[in-house]
C-alpha cells in the first residue's frame, strides 16, 4: 500500500483509480455548484489566454521564444483550475473513463459536459468584457489590442478540418496534464505536471475551445471583423476535436489499460490450477 504521507508520486494504475473517483464526484455535483465552478474555470482559462496575448504582442521576441513563453504564461489557466478548484469542460472529458466502467450514466456525463461547457463560455465571455473595459488592449502602445484582433481573425479563418484536428491534439495534452497532476501529492507537483503539456500545446498552435471562448469575443469587442457565425465556425469543430482527444485518446485508452476487467476466459484460466502429472509406475 502506498504511504499517504509519502513524497513519491501515485503510480499510473493508482492515477486511473483517482480519475475514476474524481469523475464520479464531478458527475454528481449539484447544478448550482457545477455552474459556478464552470464559470470560474472559463475565467481562469481566459486569464491564461490574456497572458499569452501579452507575450505574443512583443515583436522583439523570436518565433520560438514567443510561442514557448506564451505557452508558459497560458499555463496559469490550468494551474488555477487544478489547484484552486474549478470545472473545465476539456478536463471533464475524462468522465469517459468512469462512464466506460459503468460508474456514471450517459445522462450524467452529457449533463456535466453541457452545463460545464455553457458555464465556461459565460466565464470566458465575462472576463473578455472586463478585460476590454480595463483598457488592457492599450498596453505596449496598443500592440496588445492589435494582437488580440489578429488572433481572433486567424481563428475565425481556420479551416474546419484543421480546427478539428488541432482540437484533438490540444486536448490530448490538456488531459495528460490533468492525468499527471493527479499523480502529484503537493501543489508543486501539480504545477510542474501542468506546465510542460500546456506549454507544448500552445507553442504548437493547437486549439482549446474554452480559450477561444475568451479570445474571439475579446477580438470582436476590439473591432475584429468577425461575428457569431465565425465564432461558431471555429468553436464547433474545436469542441468536437477536444472531445475526441480527451475522451477517446486519453480517457478510454487508459481505461482499457488500467481499469477494464480481463475477459472471462482469461479469468477462468488464471483461476484454474495447473494439472498434476502422476508419477510413472515404471520408475
Amino acid at each position: 500500500m502506498t504511504d499517504p504521507h509519502g513524497t513519491d508520486a501515485y503510480s499510473p494504475r493508482e492515477i486511473a483509480g483517482r480519475v475514476k473517483d474524481f469523475c464520479v464526484v464531478k458527475a454528481e455535483l449539484p447544478l448550482l455548484q457545477l455552474t459556478m465552478l464552470g464559470v470560474l474555470a472559463g475565467a481562469f482559462i481566459g486569464l491564461g489566454a490574456m497572458m499569452f496575448t501579452l507575450v505574443a504582442s512583443d515583436a522583439g521576441l523570436g518565433f520560438a521564444a514567443s510561442r514557448l513563453l506564451g505557452g508558459l504564461s497560458f499555463s496559469l489557466g490550468l494551474i488555477l483550475v487544478t489547484v484552486a478548484g474549478a470545472e473545465l469542460f476539456t478536463g471533464n472529458n475524462m468522465l469517459a473513463m468512469a462512464w466506460a466502467d459503468g460508474c456514471v450514466s450517459t445522462r450524467q456525463v452529457l449533463r456535466n459536459w453541457a452545463v460545464v461547457c455553457a458555464a465556461n463560455f459565460a466565464g470566458a465571455l465575462g472576463l473578455a468584457a472586463l478585460v476590454w473595459l480595463s483598457g488592457y488592449a492599450d498596453l505596449n502602445d496598443g500592440n496588445v489590442g492589435r494582437t488580440a484582433v489578429r488572433i481572433a481573425i486567424a481563428k475565425a479563418q481556420l479551416p474546419i478540418a484543421e480546427a478539428f484536428f488541432r482540437g484533438v491534439l490540444c486536448n490530448v495534452l490538456v488531459c495528460m496534464a490533468v492525468w499527471m497532476a493527479l499523480a502529484g501529492r503537493s501543489v508543486t507537483d501539480k504545477v510542474l505536471a501542468v506546465v510542460f503539456p500546456i506549454t507544448a500545446f500552445v507553442a504548437a498552435g493547437f486549439e482549446h475551445s474554452i480559450a477561444n471562448m475568451y479570445l474571439m469575443p475579446l477580438g470582436m469587442l476590439l473591432g475584429a471583423p468577425i461575428g457569431a457565425a465565425d465564432m461558431a465556425h471555429n468553436l464547433l469543430p474545436v469542441i468536437a476535436g477536444n472531445l475526441v482527444g480527451g475522451s477517446v485518446l486519453v480517457a478510454l485508452v487508459y481505461y482499457v489499460i488500467y481499469v477494464r476487467a480481463p475477459a472471462p476466459r482469461a479469468q477462468e484460466q488464471a483461476q484454474t490450477p495447473a494439472p498434476t502429472h502422476p508419477q510413472s509406475k515404471n520408475t
